[in-house]
């Protein structure tokens, strides 16, 4: 892990469901960067405007105001065009799914993570990308169940599922020119409430604080998936570095690949047990090729597939982010 200095411009992307989840924390977060330094806000709308106001960053360093799925979503559109080796990212956690964040040591709360931004340094942690283009930031498993069995997390979301409500997000006070997705500065653009998640700007129309109170609700609410039950044994064939670490005719229970360090991913391979529990197994390789039947994974929060095989590889010290100094 190494530290590299960070720029002092900033390109400040307020993720739309955090302003409808947390407005206050996303205030307080922009009123202590827009304090301590040049910053230029951007309220995108959705997916195409997040991608667009990344593309527009210039020298700027961007800061992501959101959950996991919003830097998930910075980290996989830089790597898209191919500029996470020259570009860091920082995060202020603002939203319900933030296990991945507190994994990688950013603050939770919004003074201590903001302020991290303006006085933290970057390092440059390793990642797993696939050919598909995705990214793997904290862990990926198969399959893509919580601690509960069967029982989905609260914080996995299936691909293109709720990830969706973030074209809702145009719905807060636009501060800056140019409306969403436009820059911080004098003028404003008033949308329906504001940061502080009141009901200033709504005209005392209850109807619209009601419809407010359920986009809050729905963003915060894990899927309903918690009945089905978890799925059965898989019949997968696990490669490390081309060396198959467990083939077709051996059932396995679960299988997890963490980016570590220096390189190198753990690999932790689950057999299914006759009678005596099974050691898991467990080795470190660059290069991880899982194949089989059709199967989902969960790459931190997000589940996709389903797929026939998929490759991951490690990038060592392929992207930065910010940390506490």
């Amino acid at each position: 892990m190494t530290e590299v200095a960070a720029s002092d411009q900033l390109l400040v992307v307020i993720d739309p469901v955090a302003r409808w989840t947390d407005g206050e924390s996303v205030r307080i977060a922009k009123d202590v960067l827009s304090a301590g330094a040049t910053t230029k806000v951007c309220l995108p709308e959705g997916p195409e405007e997040f991608a667009r106001a990344l593309a527009r960053r210039g020298s700027r360093r961007p800061v992501v105001v959101g959950d996991d799925r919003a830097l998930l979503r910075a980290v996989s559109l830089l790597h898209r065009q191919r500029e996470l080796a020259g570009c860091g990212v920082s995060l202020v956690p603002v939203g319900g799914v933030l296990s991945l964040a507190r994994a990688l040591g950013v603050p939770v709360g919004a003074v201590a993570a903001a302020r991290a931004v303006l006085d933290g340094v970057e390092r440059r942690l390793d990642l797993l990308v696939d050919e598909s283009g995705g990214v793997v930031l904290g862990a990926l498993r198969i399959p893509p169940v919580g601690a509960g069995g069967g029982v989905r997390g609260a914080e996995e979301v299936e691909v293109g599922g709720l990830g969706g409500l973030g074209g809702v997000g145009g719905f807060g006070n636009a501060e800056g020119s140019g409306g969403s997705g436009g820059s911080g500065g004098s003028g404003g653009s008033a949308g329906f409430g504001s940061f502080g998640g009141g009901a200033s700007g709504l005209g005392g129309h209850a109807w619209l604080r009601t419809c407010q109170s359920l986009v809050r609700t729905l963003a915060a609410r894990p899927a309903r998936v918690a009945s089905v039950p978890g799925p059965g044994p898989s019949r997968l064939r696990v490669e490390v570095d081309g060396v198959t670490l467990v083939d077709l005719d051996q059932p396995v229970e679960a299988v997890s690949v963490t980016p570590g360090v220096a390189g190198g991913a753990e690999v932790e391979v689950r057999p299914v047990s006759v009678g005596a529990e099974a050691s898991p197994l467990r080795v470190v390789g660059r290069r991880v090729t899982v194949s089989g039947a059709d199967f989902r994974y969960r790459a931190d929060s997000v589940v996709s597939g389903p797929v026939r095989t998929r490759t991951w590889t490690v990038r060592e010290g392929g992207w930065g982010l910010t940390l506490p100094s």
